[in-house]
């Protein structure tokens, strides 16, 4: 894999939904980056730049680790990483409004997809990112796993997994803390974003809150610049933040 040795380097895993497309976008027209690495299962949309390169993965510990030793040339040369891995529904899965609508099958597919393969690639990538260079890794949460703030119930299986994401975070940033002290680690909450995942909810999305993917990796990349730029003056501690740069309780 060829990499310039002066501008650093944004990997985007889970990068053919419409929210990593905007990601993609926005950090070609950013003049910090020499490449952006996607990865994900298909093959993400077209992109205007020439800096763009693919990884096709499917996320199994074996594919991860072959996608990791393509990526080994690019040790301590990467910024950025921002996983988008996540699912709420598909054709056969719907969020569940009672408890009688669990199925066991169904909620162990939403946990393997919005919990397991993330922390499987912050597992695989901790040698890649040690290093002097700055990295921050953001991770696609979401405000219904905070614990704390859930005060209507329901969606059993899309909550839980992304309160045990938020839970993998904070123990993945303190461990990173001790072995890559170069690198923080956010849980972004989006908002309610125009995308497919979000489609059959939009009717109920206040007006002025359904975001564009544009308007959310603009935002997320704010962020993900001025954590970037506190690192050696910050605590390596995991954050949990919102599209409007505010934190969520746990």
């Amino acid at each position: 894999m060829q990499t310039s040795d002066t501008l650093p380097i944004t990997i985007v895993i889970g990068a053919s939904g419409a929210l990593a497309s905007a990601c993609i976008h926005a950090v070609s027209a950013m003049d910090d980056t020499s490449q952006i690495v996607a990865i994900s299962r298909g093959r993400p949309a077209a992109s205007d730049t020439d800096r763009l390169s693919y990884l096709q993965c499917d996320n199994s510990e074996a594919e991860i680790g072959k996608c990791i030793a393509e990526l080994s040339p690019l040790r301590g040369k990467i910024n950025r990483v921002i996983i988008c891995n996540g699912r709420l529904h598909d054709e056969n899965i719907k969020p569940e409004k009672r408890l009688e609508d669990i199925s066991a099958e169904n909620m162990m597919a939403i946990m393997q997809i919005n919990t397991l393969i993330p922390i499987l690639w912050m597992k695989a990538l901790a040698p890649l990112l040690k290093s002097p260079q700055a990295c921050v890794m953001a991770v696609f949460s979401a405000r219904v796993g905070s614990i704390t703030n859930n005060h209507l119930g329901g969606w059993y299986s899309y909550r839980m997994s992304k309160a045990a994401l938020n839970m993998g975070i904070r123990s993945a940033a303190i461990e990173y803390g001790r072995r890559a002290k170069n690198v923080r680690l956010l849980a972004f909450h989006p908002g309610t974003t125009d995308s497919a995942l979000s489609r059959p909810f939009q009717a109920s999305v206040p007006e002025g809150k359904l975001f564009s993917p544009a308007f959310v990796a603009d935002s997320l990349l704010e962020l993900m610049q001025q954590t970037s730029n506190t690192i050696e003056d910050s605590p390596a501690e995991a954050a949990f933040i919102d599209w409007e740069h505010k934190t969520i309780p746990w």
